[in-house]
């Protein structure tokens, strides 16, 4: 009694078929995910340049960022942070009478994330700006944007890659850090 080899694989030909089927999948729907589904820069509800904020009149990250160096999240500024220059500057432009409908009706502006990380992810500002890392090394140069793009991945491969290289160049470890 002889078995031949295409005998033999034929029994698998439905199993070797759907695994192939299954692994293009993965493969279109990762490279869907992240070209249509990741949005870079994404259309803000008010077009705001931190251009014109931070590099034109020098208004420093914290001041806006308020919970950067105290808390996990970095925080956005309130309406009334905003209106506490906006008030009396550029009043009459287009953005600047979105920011006040929003004061008016006392809510707050439904920014969109670009940054973001996963839930289960432990991540602190905190930490980073106490640290003495300038928000450009994670953010880029965020002072020429006028339109927030995001120009890293923050995933945990760029993390560690970051971490691995600052202990490098400072010469630390990481309990330097993380105590």
């Amino acid at each position: 009694m002889s078995i031949s080899v295409s005998e033999a694989l034929g029994t698998f030909k439905k199993q070797g078929l759907l695994c192939l089927v299954v692994l293009i999948g993965i493969v279109v729907g990762y490279v869907i995910n992240n070209t249509v589904f990741s949005d870079a820069s994404p259309v803000q509800p008010i077009n705001f340049s931190h251009r014109i904020h931070v590099t034109d009149n020098e208004i420093p990250c914290l001041y806006c960022h308020i919970y950067a160096d105290k808390a996990p999240s970095a925080g956005v500024p309130s309406v009334s942070k905003c209106m506490g220059c906006h008030k009396v500057i550029a009043t009459d432009r287009p953005e600047i009478l979105k920011l006040a409908e929003y004061w008016e009706k006392q809510v707050p502006i439904p920014w969109i994330k670009v940054y973001d990380v996963p839930d289960f992810v432990h991540f602190t500002h905190k930490r980073h700006v106490m640290a003495g890392l300038d928000c450009r090394e994670c953010h880029g140069p965020i002072e020429t944007m006028d339109r927030v793009t995001r120009v890293s991945s923050l995933k945990m491969p760029w993390c560690v890659d970051c971490h691995t290289q600052m202990q490098v160049e400072n010469g630390r470890d990481c309990l330097t850090c993380h105590k």
